[in-house]
């Protein structure tokens, strides 16, 4: 393979790249707004397509979304929603419910609980980090450890086998 057909080809990969974290960036807006209105996941998704999905804001242009994965992940989670907290629920510390979490960080989780559950295709590693990515755009640190600590977790139940030890994301330790 010539030097220019594998920078191309490393090029697609990046930008297919962003625009998956965009997909997922914007499944989560949405199930946000599917939860808060009680709007039904077709007209969310109908309604991101028409006006939020690759558009820009004051300063910069978004990279464009994945529409085929955003449409995947906000039906999957809104048609699995009570299996997916149940999941949760059972990785959740003792002191903390599902409807104890913000609703942002709520979306979040069940994001990630839907892709390691249902998209074998993506590794543990991958869905973790790109939903840490999602909880650093919206908040803290403490947040950000705890759905590292979540997902970590549910993927050792889920994906046994598939991580290598417990903490190897980002270099945190999961709880």
């Amino acid at each position: 393979m010539s030097e220019d057909k594998a920078l191309n080809a490393k090029e697609r990969s990046q930008q297919l790249a962003l625009e998956r974290r965009a997909a997922r960036l914007a499944a989560v807006q949405a199930l946000y707004q599917w939860e808060q209105t009680g709007a039904g996941p077709e007209a969310v998704i109908s309604e991101f397509g028409t006006h939020r999905l690759g558009e820009s804001t004051e300063n910069e242009e978004l990279p464009r979304a994945d529409r085929k994965l955003f449409a995947e992940l906000v039906r999957g989670v809104s048609a699995d929603v009570e299996e997916l907290d149940d999941m949760l629920s059972a990785v959740l510390t003792e002191d903390w419910s599902i409807d104890r979490l913000e609703s942002i960080l709520r979306a979040i989780m069940r994001c990630g609980a839907f892709e390691l559950a249902h998209r074998q295709d993506v590794p543990p590693k991958v869905v973790i980090s790109e939903y840490l990515a999602v909880a650093d755009a919206f908040f803290g640190e403490k947040e950000t450890a705890m759905t590292n600590g979540v997902l970590d977790n549910l993927a050792q139940t889920l994906r046994p086998g598939e991580l290598t030890a417990k903490g190897t994301i980002r270099g945190k330790t999961a709880s």
